[in-house]
């Protein structure tokens, strides 16, 4: 029995079958992912058309420097993953497969320890919805819905690095044990695809929130 087909459950019929199953399962998940998402941003749109002139005067109150220094962690994580993805296609050791891995969770730990730095500079200015919340003027409202909708959009952003960087650590565990090969890297390749989802949803938040003209 050759390896390609010795790695195949046994609910099917070959490699490629359980390969294309996979990556049809995760495409499944993102879309659902998509309109998660998707009501935030028809949400969000909704009231930056109603509470424009706010929205522009509290946006001025995030760090856009913070914000594309995190763009291009983000950005830079997705290269190297994508480099983790092809050590395996190409039967690399499992040490390049590991660090390009690594090197992922950093980039990853590194834009949320830069997005606890956001968070905190917002407590401390009490820019947190709630009865804390301190805006002077007439927009408070409007500012006030914009940081709603920031902490829930970034949040949510967040939670999902965060579970990107523990599948990442489990995937890196088995990719040091030497499982993923040429013929089979379906856990490290549809990873690879969440972590991928998980950056684009960050390229579309910085410019509606950072970038308010």
């Amino acid at each position: 029995m050759d390896e390609s087909h010795a790695i195949v459950a046994h609910q099917f019929d070959d490699a490629g079958q359980q390969r294309e199953s996979a990556l049809l399962g995760m495409w499944v998940f993102l879309a659902t992912e998509i309109m998660f998402f998707g009501g935030l941003f028809a949400g969000y749109t909704a009231y930056r058309f109603q509470y424009a002139e706010g929205f522009a005067a509290a946006s001025h109150h995030l760090d856009m420097l913070l914000g594309a220094i995190n763009t291009a962690v983000l950005l830079t994580s997705s290269l190297t993953m994508a480099l983790a993805v092809h050590s395996a296609q190409v039967g690399k050791k499992p040490a390049h497969i590991v660090g390009w891995l690594i090197l992922t969770m950093l980039f990853g730990c590194a834009f949320l320890g830069i997005k606890v730095i956001e968070y905190h500079d917002k407590f401390v200015h009490h820019l947190v919805p709630g009865a804390s919340f301190a805006w002077e003027g007439a927009l408070a409202r409007q500012a006030q819905m914009f940081y709603y909708l920031y902490f829930a959009m970034t949040g949510l952003h967040a939670i999902h690095m965060l579970a990107g960087v523990a599948v990442v650590l489990v995937i890196a565990i088995q990719a040091a044990r030497g499982r993923y090969t040429p013929q089979y890297h379906n856990p490290l390749e549809i990873t690879g695809l969440y972590w991928h989802f998980v950056d684009i949803v960050w390229i579309f938040l910085f410019p509606l929130l950072y970038l308010i003209a």
